[in-house]
């Protein structure tokens, strides 16, 4: 560690280059590689937690460029990080060199992911002091004066007084050094800068006003609040002993508001439960009743045009969790068989090293099988080759034959498939003898998508060269995706990549001859030509309904002369066939890979059904139940359209909710739905295999209805948003640290079955981003909280570019309930401080318990509508959440004054939808089962939908009615509240 701190000049490889000399170091806290000199100095570093392996010797791509290099093979290593597995080529000037480092990386790799999550938390927190210090530190002097202290404080989002700041300064500024702040006087003025009124006042109320609990005291708040089971004083004092930073709190056996602070903000106290860190649910059942982690086009790292492939994909995704990854084969030179994206421009890599990578790492983290997508492509020679190759490699891994299923029509469990690799593949017919070495089957796959006329393969009979047409791709590449970037990430879909693809290839089938022997004003006219032609697909794509699918965007888009064309070529494609080989057939046991035409129902278990996104689409929309029924006895693959070029994902929702295990998606593209799968899967140890509801594998309903589990109890969310610590500046903002301190609000979202649907959001604070408080209340009923995702999201209201600040997805079922910090994924000091109750609401009727008056309005011949309205309103018990009519007749008359003061709530960015749907593609139900549809229409999003974000009411007095059950402080105030609470419903019928 000494040597790797001190540093080691090491040649750094780049590709096109004959590499850069620079001195490589690992930072004092052990967290990141850095190298100097560099201009982008900030970016120049590698963090330890972001390495997925280290390999040794000359193996990577970029050595492979340098094959003319003379370099010893031990003195070379490569580092892949990040998500996209880039790679950092080394070479040292000795052998010791590099295996101190490769060693030492190794060790630290180790040491980090095993790490206590406490110890971690601690030491990531005493980092990022260390380094707001040194960045605050503009002349390296190791101390900061009061003018570094402000422009600190600015960039640290706090809007205190300067009289504050400088009275805090002094009280820090302890040495005879006066004037500045050493590291040690920073962290206490850090400290002060630091204490949490929201946390100090609940310490109060549980310590009978003094400023320490007693351990007494601190078991009664873990029992009523943090609803812990078992408090013992042994594990109090254990608290107090591992928190607490007085010494003399110690011997006293109390917990100060320093080290309950400390607990709060530890793991102890984080949202996401701690028990599902590991595998905790049933895995003896059949595999049907899992939703598995499905990568799609696993080997590439970016878009499915001109990226990399890379064996190391596989790698990261399999750590990631993931169990079902694809392989796109196809035939290669000198009979080896390479993995890359057909009719494309992405570079190609050995089936052999990918089976490898694959061998290497599947069992690394977790030993449940690891389901291998086989898209075959290739001839029956080198088919025979795969087949060679995944027996040599794999071993006893593929050898089934002593896995039990207990009845013999179904599927075995990923407990009894533990360390086992199966083959997704065609099979031959049973029709064909035993003795036969090769047959015909059905070929429906992901490449053979995109129809004839948008496959690269016919640029190169133009008579241009491949790095032409490349070059010419890349151009119009950029150009249209950075027309299609959208300003808000959380808008996923609001572009179609089918139309972006569309335009591309129409250009370059119909121009690249003449464009690429013309003259550079041709190629202008021919540019502004292929804009012209893009934008107007993409007025169409507006211009039609948000509601209709993907693939009725498509199709409105064709020529109306070339409909029937397309149609008769789409049957062709679909009777396709393929010659497939008994070795490669043999290897493929419950795996069996069928299109939807080919289904017999001849009560053989082990078929795939696989679907593109929008085949599957349609099969939701018309077939809900059976679709859920199917799921129950077979799996089903639904992966990305090929028009996604730019590997965007689809919304997996849709498919969730009818039960599909292998909902494929780009691991490569970062971003909401990414989020979302992680958070799905995180809920059991990330195994890559979660239970799917009761529900979803005995009987069926169907998941568009406005009440689709009438029999079964609904949860009830009450989620209190109480404050937020250190929240940023949006990353992309274009002032960076110098921009304005930020406005925050937080939104949550539910996302699940269609009538869970939806968002909620507090009011804005305006200059604050250190500690705003919020102290705002917000409702949610979830009718299957099995499937559904909370999502908490920090938007900045007024922002200069960007208004995205962070977010957190969690799994509904990992939330733990009691006083929670929820941390921004990727910032390291985030949070946002709530409070959670969760109540179970049964039957429909149950309500009527809660407020009889709805009987009386009953019997006086309130309209059924009018009833159902007051009944959503009372499952809600929040009256901000009631009827469009009944909103703007709200008990409590606000002045303009407080309308002022408060500010809307209707912060997101322009452009933004003030929907309340999940997910934009959540709206296209309305295709589907539209009875139910309709009474969603009239009854369900009356909750939230439509209510005015204009003007909201304050959310105190119904926290209060909320939490009367709870031993609040503000107890004396809950009469109150609810007889505000009834009136507002009385009003509401």
């Amino acid at each position: 560690m000494s040597v790797m701190q001190s540093g080691t000049q090491m040649v750094k490889l780049k590709s096109g280059t004959k590499g850069l000399v620079r001195l490589f170091y690992l930072d004092e806290h052990r967290t990141c590689i850095r190298w100097r000199p560099s201009r982008k100095s900030e970016k120049a570093k590698i963090v330890i937690d972001s390495i997925y392996k280290v390999t040794e010797g000359r193996q990577s791509e970029i050595f492979h460029r340098h094959a003319e290099g003379n370099f010893d093979p031990s003195c070379c290593f490569t580092i892949y990080h990040g998500n996209h597995m880039e790679s950092l080529d080394l070479i040292t000037s000795n052998p010791e060199e590099a295996r101190t480092w490769i060693t030492g990386l190794k060790y630290l790799m180790a040491g980090i992911s095993d790490e206590d999550s406490l110890a971690k938390r601690q030491r990531t927190h005493d980092h990022w002091v260390k380094q707001t210090f040194e960045e605050a530190d503009k002349n390296g002097d190791g101390l900061l004066n009061i003018e570094e202290i402000h422009q600190l404080m600015h960039k640290l989002n706090v809007n205190l007084p300067r009289r504050k700041v400088r009275q805090m300064f002094q009280e820090a500024d302890t040495d005879e050094n006066q004037g500045t702040l050493n590291f040690e006087e920073f962290s206490v003025f850090y400290k002060m800068m630091s204490l949490r009124r929201d946390l100090y006042l609940l310490l109060l109320s549980y310590s009978d006003k003094k400023d320490h609990l007693t351990v007494e005291e601190l078991a009664q708040f873990l029992k009523v609040e943090q609803k812990m089971n078992n408090v013992t004083p042994e594990y109090c004092l254990d608290i107090i002993q591992k928190f607490e930073v007085s010494e003399e709190n110690k011997k006293q056996n109390v917990l100060g508001i320093e080290g309950f602070t400390n607990f709060m903000r530890s793991p102890a106290c984080d949202i996401f439960n701690p028990l599902h860190c590991e595998v905790h649910q049933d895995m003896d059942q059949p595999l049907c009743n899992y939703f598995i982690a499905s990568s799609h086009n696993t080997y590439l790292t970016g878009d499915q045009l001109l990226s990399q492939s890379r064996a190391e994909m596989y790698a990261r995704v399999l750590q990631d969790g993931c169990r079902c990854i694809e392989v796109d084969c196809w035939d290669g030179p000198d009979g080896e068989p390479v993995v890359h994206h057909g009719y494309t421009l992405t570079s190609k890599i050995l089936f052999r090293d990918v089976a490898e990578t694959i061998n290497k790492y599947a069992f690394i983290k977790n030993e449940f099988p690891v389901i291998l997508s086989i898209e075959n492509h290739c001839s029956i020679q080198q088919q025979k080759k795969i087949a060679q190759y995944l027996k040599e490699i794999f071993g006893d891994k593929l050898d089934l034959s002593s896995v039990i299923t207990g009845d013999s029509r179904q599927l075995p469990s990923p407990q009894n498939l533990k360390g086992k690799i199966l083959v997704k593949g065609k099979k031959l017919p049973y029709s064909l003898g035993a003795d036969a070495e090769e047959g015909e089957v059905s070929d429906e796959d992901s490449a053979d998508e995109i129809e004839d006329d948008c496959k690269l393969k016919p640029c190169y009979n133009n008579g241009a060269t491949e790095h032409q047409v490349e070059s010419f791709i890349r151009t119009k590449l950029e150009s249209l995706i950075k027309e299609s970037q959208i300003r808000d990430k959380e808008d996923p879909d609001s572009f179609t990549v089918r139309a972006l693809l569309k335009a591309t290839h129409e250009g370059l089938n119909v121009n690249l001859k003449q464009n690429l022997d013309t003259k550079e004003g041709g190629k202008k006219s021919h540019s502004r030509s292929l804009m012209g032609n893009f934008g107007k697909h993409k007025k169409a794509v507006k211009a039609a309904s948000k509601y209709h699918s993907a693939s009725d965007e498509e199709e409105g888009q064709q020529n109306s002369s070339g409909k029937e064309m397309g149609q008769l070529h789409r049957l062709a494609r679909r009777r396709k066939t393929v010659k497939l080989c008994r070795a490669l057939s043999d290897l493929v046991v419950y795996t069996n890979s069928v299109a939807a035409q080919d289904i017999v129902d001849d009560g053989s278990t082990g078929n795939v059904l696989s679907f593109s996104e929008t085949r599957a689409h349609q099969a939701v929309q018309q077939k809900a139940e059976q679709f859920m029924l199917y799921n129950q006895k077979q799996l089903t693959r639904v992966y990305p359209s090929a028009y996604r070029i730019d590997s965007s994902n689809f919304n997996p929702l849709p498919y969730w909710n009818v039960g599909c295990q292998l909902v494929a998606l780009n691991y490569q593209t970062e971003g909401r739905v990414m989020q979302l799968n992680e958070a799905k899967f995180r809920v059991n140890g990330n195994c890559g295999y979660v239970l799917k509801p009761q529900q979803m594998c005995k009987g069926t309903f169907n998941p568009y209805a406005a009440d689709p589990l009438p029999a079964s109890p609904k949860k009830q969310l009450i989620l209190k948003i109480i404050s937020g610590q250190q929240l940023p500046k949006p990353p992309d903002s274009m002032l960076g640290d110098r921009g304005e301190i930020i406005d925050p609000f937080v939104e949550v979202e539910i996302i699940g079955l269609p009538v869970d649907c939806c968002k909620d959001q507090t009011r804005v604070v305006d200059d604050n981003g250190f500690n705003p408080v919020w102290e705002e209340t917000l409702t949610f009923t979830i009718h299957m909280p099995e499937i559904a995702l909370v999502r908490f999201l920090v938007w900045d209201h007024d922002p200069i570019g960007r208004d995205f600040v962070g977010q957190r997805t969690l799994a509904f079922s990992s939330l733990v309930p009691g006083y929670r910090h929820v941390y921004l994924e990727g910032l390291t000091e985030a949070s946002i401080f709530v409070h959670i109750t969760i109540n179970e609401i049964y039957g429909k009727w149950s309500p009527l318990i809660l407020n009889p008056s709805y009987t009386i309005l009953h019997f006086l011949g309130a309209t059924k509508n009018k009833q159902l309205i007051g009944l959503r309103g009372l499952f809600n018990k929040n009256p901000k959440h009631n009827s469009a009519e009944t909103s703007g007749h709200y008990v409590r008359k606000r002045s303009l004054g407080d309308r002022i003061l408060r500010r809307t709530a209707s912060a997101p960015a322009k452009g933004r939808k003030k929907s309340k749907m999940g997910f934009l593609e959540a709206t296209e139900i309305k295709d589907s089962a539209s009875e139910p549809v309709d009474l969603k229409d009239r009854e369900g999003v009356v909750r939230r939908t439509s209510r005015s974000l204009q003007a909201r009411p304050a959310s105190m007095p119904v926290d209060k009615y909320l939490l009367a059950g709870l031993p609040c402080p503000e107890d004396e105030t809950a009469q109150d509240a609810q007889g505000k609470e009834n009136a507002s419903v009385e009003i509401a019928h």
